[in-house]
């Protein structure tokens, strides 16, 4: 499969090249994950993400639980992590097109993000993400507060109660598990190509993230497998206080660089 590496020149006429996309099968999400180990082993990143996921939880909820009970917040908070998980990845996505060009790859090409060739466009969906993990957190506390007014828990035993041991609470996890689910979705499709494209060549967010519909479009039962493979491993990975992150999200975010250049070329 013809595959187009970056360079460091790239050229406005680029921008308006139409991005071929290629037909990927589920099968070949093996391969794609055998990828993004390889690439892990070769420069392991877990400990840069682990301090990473531990101070964005500290901070937001710092931000969240100042002068009020932050406990209601606490799920809403760890699952919007990856609403903003995506561009944490853009570093991840530097190291292996390094390492795929045989340039080196030492961990701190993480922060070459400000040096892509659209680090505008990607500087852009940043603020989306961001905009969007505020929305989600502002809709969680709505949906707290419709199922249990002011009933706040005092502590982390009485939330695991009032969540799972009434049928309002029921309710409220049914519910938004649903509503997280949209929102998810709608980032997963919009970045999961859009993002790597902008680290590797200078274009548009538009452009980019219209070839990311039209890559999960093509290959939708590829892209829902690979949906579902990423949801469900970070959710394990996050059962033993989210230590497992440190470990899958790196790797997750490596696979994720072999998808795209499997799935797009450029001519």
């Amino acid at each position: 499969m013809p595959m187009s590496a970056r360079t460091d020149v790239s050229t406005d006429a680029r921008v308006s090249e139409t991005p071929v996309i290629h037909a990927v099968q589920p099968a070949e999400l093996r391969s794609v994950l055998r990828k993004g180990l390889a690439d892990f082993e070769a420069k392991p990143t877990h400990g840069v993400f682990l301090t990473l996921i531990y101070l964005l939880i500290a901070l937001f909820a710092a931000l969240f639980g100042l002068g009020e009970n932050f406990l209601p917040l606490l799920f809403p908070l760890v699952g919007g992590l990856a609403l903003v998980g995506p561009l944490a990845a853009c570093g991840l996505y530097e190291l292996s097109r390094r390492r795929e060009l045989g340039q080196d790859y030492s961990w701190y090409h993480v922060f070459d993000v400000a040096k892509a060739p659209s680090r505008w466009g990607i500087a852009a969906m940043g603020v989306i993400l961001a905009a969007l993990f505020v929305a989600w957190l502002m809709t969680a506390e709505l949906l707290y507060g419709m199922f249990f007014a002011e009933r706040a828990p005092a502590d982390v035993t009485a939330m695991m109660r009032q969540i799972f041991m009434t049928s309002a609470g029921v309710q409220l996890l049914i519910t938004g598990t649903l509503v997280g689910f949209v929102y998810s979705v709608v980032v997963y499709m919009a970045t999961v190509v859009s993002l790597p494209m902008m680290m590797q060549q200078k274009t548009s967010l538009g452009r980019a993230v219209v070839t990311s519909l039209r890559v999960v479009k093509t290959n939708w039962q590829t892209m829902v497998t690979w949906y579902l493979m990423v949801v469900g491993l970070v959710l394990l990975a996050s059962l033993p206080l989210f230590v497992g992150l440190g470990l899958v999200v790196p790797i997750l975010g490596h696979a994720t660089w072999h998808l795209y250049r499997r799935s797009v070329t450029v001519p």
